[in-house]
Formats: structure tokens, C-alpha cells, sequence
């Protein structure tokens, strides 16, 4: 694992949604979910054809998601591009 200097922005967060936040509003499907760690957004994976939680980076700079799937416990930067 690297060095994070961002897991100070990490907050308490409520999930935004029970499933991607804008695929629901396109009535759109995904492979798998992630959520931002900074505001609780739920946004699809890059497997996902909308790639909505790595767009929800490029529109706020929210560095750290988690993955919001039952059985995985993993964090990850976007700016590190590394789990931390």
C-alpha cells in the first residue's frame, strides 16, 4: 500500500443511494458499485459501462472510494491510483 496523504479527507458518510446514483435516474444498469468516502455518493464502477463513480471524482476531486459490494473491504485513491 502507498502513502496516502488523503485519508485525512476521509468523512463519516450515509450511502447516497442503494445502487449507482445516476444509472437509477437513467434507469441504467451497472457491474459493480464504489463509494466516495468524502460525501457517501454510490457510483458505478469503471467495469461499468457510465463509469459514474470515476466521473464523481473528476467533478469533485473526492479522492477515496471504498468498494460498496458485500464481500469486498477495500479502499482506493484516485489520486495515488493505488489501494489504500
Amino acid at each position: 500500500m502507498t502513502q496516502c496523504n488523503h485519508l485525512n479527507q476521509i468523512q463519516e458518510v450515509t450511502p447516497s443511494a442503494t445502487g449507482c446514483e445516476e444509472c437509477l435516474k437513467m434507469g441504467d444498469t451497472w457491474v459493480d458499485l464504489r463509494e466516495c468516502l468524502i460525501c457517501g455518493h454510490i457510483g458505478c464502477c469503471d467495469s461499468s459501462k457510465n463509469k459514474h463513480a470515476t466521473k464523481h471524482f473528476h467533478a469533485t476531486n473526492h479522492p477515496i472510494v471504498k468498494s460498496f459490494e458485500p464481500s469486498e473491504e477495500w479502499r482506493w485513491c484516485y489520486i495515488d491510483k493505488d489501494f489504500v
